[in-house]
């Protein structure tokens, strides 16, 4: 079975090339993907190369595919498993398998023949046995492809932790109807946030968001309203924070005065993290969302605060499989979208140039095709490229009625008229 996809063989080496898959074997299942969204982990292995802890020192020689936020079908089943998967089936993936004979493997890293960035894959057996090849039911691919950013939020929310006094037992997840704020939290993952905030099980009382652009900050309120909050039970305020000369000091204000018992921090500054710690209530948990390139990057800790306000930090670098399998069943459901996260579309033969240079490119998550071929595109340009090209122009239509998110009408629409890769 021949296959197209975009292999790393070294740093800042990606190629795009045509090759045939062996056949599979009893323990493995063919797919091909559909969607693929790309992630800033994928930039750093791109530009990591074997120095990546995921991937191979042998990628010279033996090169691995990229990609693991990827969405598709089932081809062909080994027999091992025809009990609990067939051909049509959709699928997702949750990429982190630990598996303990090499914790470090997951797809998109560390395998020849599996990840996001292709038409066609197999699928090997540590990957089921491992219960990481996960049904997908819902209408859109792209919804099964953001399943995995959207577990690494979920994750967050799970990850932090309270205590009572007189106990050493840690209770785990988010204050329910307490308070917390998204530092830098309006750019793709904070954006899921705000949704899930919204609309999961155990919802804060009050949720700031903070960032220093007002364009962002208008898009999220644009998406997910103060009104519809408050219709969750949430009071929702968004600050821009650019020209706040006390930042911590205006966002204790906000609140009832005693902090915020659970803070997100969203992007990788010092003085974010730091007006964190300060606005944290007395047992308020920190969360450090966002993963530094910097292995050097530090940020002061008030240490006083730890020992006597009992504040403390967590962090989490993706969500397990339940977080997955949670954001499968809320978006299959209908409770959260994703939507909002995704500000472009491409195909793909547009991997190579938007991973390599993804820090550089605007908006939030990138989202490929892989049965197609389309430059990388912003939704935000549908309607300018529409007064010449009339798939863009129907594309364009179609996510004006959709308040210019992408959506599953729009996800049809391009897989039947795009250009095959």
């Amino acid at each position: 079975m021949e296959t197209k996809a975009v292999r790393l063989y070294g740093k800042n080496d990606l190629r795009l090339e045509q090759f045939e898959l062996p056949p599979i074997g009893s323990g493995e299942i063919l797919a091909e993907i559909v969607s693929d969204s790309i992630c800033m982990s994928s930039y750093k292995a791109a530009i990591q190369g074997a120095d990546h802890k995921r991937v191979p020192e042998t990628i010279a020689t033996d090169p691995v595919i990229i990609g693991h936020e990827f969405c598709g079908r089932i081809l062909e089943v080994g027999s091992r498993w025809q009990h609990q998967f067939k051909a049509g089936d959709r699928f997702a993936i949750q990429p982190a398998i630990n598996d303990p004979a090499d914790p470090y493997a997951a797809p998109g890293y560390s395998f020849r023949h599996i990840g996001g960035a292709a038409t066609r894959i197999i699928i090997p057996e540590t990957v089921m046995e491992h219960g990481c090849l996960l049904p997908y039911r819902g209408e859109a691919f792209y919804h099964g492809s953001l399943a995995e950013p959207v577990s690494c939020i979920i994750g967050g929310f799970h990850v932090n932790y309270h205590t009572r006094a007189g106990s050493y037992e840690h209770r785990m997840g988010i204050v329910k109807g307490g308070q917390m704020a998204l530092l830098a939290g309006v750019g793709p993952m904070g954006l899921g946030a705000i949704d899930y905030a919204l609309h999961c099980d155990r919802r804060p009382g009050l949720l700031v968001v903070t960032d220093i652009d007002d364009d962002r900050l208008q898009r999220a309120r644009e998406i997910y309203s103060e009104a519809e909050a408050e219709r969750c039970g949430v009071r929702l305020v968004y600050v821009n924070t650019r020209d706040v000369s006390d930042v911590p000091g205006h966002l204790l204000s906000i609140g009832d005065g005693h902090g915020y018992d659970d803070v997100y921090v969203y992007a990788p500054v010092s003085a974010v993290v730091e007006q964190a710690v300060q606005i944290l209530a007395h047992d308020g948990c920190l969360n450090f969302f966002a993963g530094p390139t910097d292995p050097e990057f530090s940020a002061r800790l008030n240490f006083y605060d730890v020992h006597y306000r009992a504040t403390h930090v967590a962090g989490n670098s993706g969500g397990n499989t339940d977080d997955l399998i949670e954001a499968l069943e809320m978006m299959s459901a209908g409770q959260i979208d994703p939507s909002a996260m995704i500000t472009h579309i491409g195909g793909l033969n547009s991997v190579i140039d938007t991973t390599l240079n993804l820090p550089k490119i605007p908006g939030g998550k990138k989202l490929i095709y892989t049965q197609i071929r389309l430059p990388l595109t912003a939704i935000s340009d549908f309607a300018r490229l529409g007064g010449k090209d009339p798939l863009f122009r129907e594309l364009a239509d179609i996510v004006a009625a959709n308040r210019q998110l992408w959506c599953a009408e729009a996800e049809r629409c391009l897989l039947e008229q795009a250009q095959p890769i």
